[in-house]
């Protein structure tokens, strides 16, 4: 902006100086109202240049702006398409893992009512083991007491027997 204001400075200066140098004039020299035109000429030209630098430059930020923006717009566009491919990655894995997870708490649950007919069904075998036990003692008692009277039977009628067999002796 300096740069800009500069030239046109100087060159309103230099369109004073001619306008000064002008009213000096002698009379052999251009007239004044000539010196003014051409003054005029030179500044409308100056201006008129400075215009069409001012404009191409304007045209060369508005290009470099669209280029920019162009780039810009393509990136987004490549950002857009990655994300969109890890979200397409990402959901089948989340589904199955979803399914996973169902699955696993399914069976935690069907784990867990096993494991507590396993406990109460163990609870009735230890019970059930117990009465066997229990039965099988007292079977083993009724049959050891059930040998100890057949034996005592056996010995009791063994006697009975030998003193009958004395009584007949005696008898006969």
């Amino acid at each position: 902006m300096e740069t800009q204001k500069q030239p046109w400075e100087q060159q309103q200066l230099q369109t004073q100086r001619m306008k000064n140098s002008g009213s000096i004039s002698y009379s052999g020299s251009p007239t004044r109202e000539d010196n003014e035109d051409e003054m005029s000429r030179s500044v409308l030209t100056s201006f008129q240049a400075k215009e069409e630098e001012i404009e191409r430059k304007k045209m060369e930020v508005r290009e470099k702006f669209h280029a920019q923006l162009g780039r810009v717009e393509e990136e987004s566009k490549r950002l857009a398409e990655i994300r969109e491919e890890l979200d397409a990655m990402a959901d089948p894995m989340r589904k199955e893992v979803a399914t996973v997870r169902k699955k696993i708490d399914a069976l935690n649950r069907d784990i867990k009512s096993l494991g507590q007919s396993c406990q109460k069904k163990e609870k009735e075998y230890k019970e059930t083991l117990e009465v066997f036990n229990e039965k099988n003692r007292e079977k083993a008692q009724l049959i050891t007491k059930l040998m100890e009277m057949v034996s005592e039977s056996e010995k009791l009628r063994m006697k009975k027997l030998e003193e009958l067999s004395k009584n007949i002796d005696s008898l006969c």
